[in-house]
């Protein structure tokens, strides 16, 4: 019998959110002692998911292996994550991007040894407020006028990306420098020197971005599909002209392909070693894979085919550390390029 029930606390400051959750009942087959906390960090973009994940296992864990988790979380960007994780201070990092090479040389100098887990695909979200009535589709091109460097205290009005826009002030919000939203945006949509314009409003909570643009009609910026999902009566989507025509962020245009350079896949890390040490973490992740194809929905994201969730469970239980990717950015990946990496590291 769960003696509280799920208590999730929320402080928001400078962009940064923080969780407390707590399960409290008696445990089951695992030794209590055997059962250490667990502690989260990392991507925004993967926080609505991994918070689903969090009320479900609360709702359901009666019928638990482990009936008593303590998980504490906190979101401070793919790479602030990454930062906590490669120091051994997190046991779970969430990330919007691949980890890198530089933080897999940290992790590596620390003796961290970490499993791969893609858990669903994203598509960052061009929006505007809804009283924008002269933008419906950007081409990419535009959209790069508006965020490369050079464009910082030069590009301020909206005339200024294309001439038959009004003359109104051009305001930005963004995820900041820390986010993996961030660096995966600036690489595909200004280039490889991974630099963008840094006169913007940046947050690293997608939820200040969202309330940013539902009061600022001169207002543009991105985020994570799942947060205009949640946020549509507030936000109008536009459309990613990248040479074949307008394209707007669905689940649809995923699947097909044909959403880019936009989408790309999320993930989990799991510390290796403190999922051999701690039996809680173990049952958690499984249970966050098991439950991944409908909560990834649930948090207005694209599940991967089943056969991706069961191959991740596969390398969770062997253990199976490293990346596929070579600490390289990833641009314009789609779930088939995913489904089709080697299925062993």
């Amino acid at each position: 019998m769960i003696t509280n029930i799920y208590e999730i606390f929320k402080v928001r400051t400078w962009g940064v959110g923080l969780i407390s959750l707590s399960l409290l009942s008696a445990c089951g087959s695992v030794p209590e002692s055997a059962i250490k906390p667990i502690k989260i960090d990392g991507s925004s973009t993967v926080f609505p998911i991994t918070e689903r994940v969090l009320e479900s296992y609360e709702s359901e864990a009666v019928n638990q292996p482990i009936k008593e988790l303590n998980i504490e979380g906190e979101f401070s960007g793919t790479g602030g994550g990454f930062q906590k994780f490669c120091a051994g201070e997190t046991d779970i990092n969430a990330a919007s991007r691949p980890i890198s090479s530089e933080e897999m040389k940290v992790c590596s100098n620390n003796e961290i040894r970490y499993i791969e887990l893609p858990i669903a695909f994203d598509a960052i979200t061009i929006a505007v407020n809804p009283g924008n009535n002269w933008t419906d589709t950007l081409t990419v091109e535009q959209l790069k006028t508006m965020w490369e460097p050079t464009a910082e205290n030069q590009v301020t009005q909206w005339n200024q990306v294309d001439p038959t826009y009004p003359n109104r002030p051009l305001t930005l919000y963004g995820p900041d420098e820390l986010s993996g939203t961030y660096d995966y945006f600036t690489k595909a949509i200004v280039g490889e020197t991974g630099a963008s314009r840094q006169d913007y409003v940046a947050s690293e909570d997608d939820e200040v971005l969202v309330t940013g643009l539902a009061q600022d009609p001169n207002g543009i910026g991105y985020f994570g599909y799942g947060y205009y999902q949640q946020n549509q009566d507030k936000l109008k989507a536009v459309a990613v002209d990248n040479g074949n025509g307008g394209v707007i962020p669905s689940l649809q245009t995923v699947e097909n392909e044909e959403y880019q350079p936009l989408s790309r896949p999320l993930f989990i890390y799991v510390n290796a070693k403190r999922a051999q040490e701690n039996p809680a973490l173990e049952v958690f992740v499984e249970y966050y894979l098991d439950k991944a194809p409908e909560l990834v929905a649930e948090a207005g994201y694209i599940p991967l085919p089943e056969d991706a969730y069961h191959l991740a469970k596969i390398h969770l239980q062997r253990f199976d550390v490293g990346s596929v990717f070579e600490g390289k950015p990833q641009i314009g990946l789609t779930i088939s390029d995913v489904m089709r990496q080697p299925t062993k590291f």
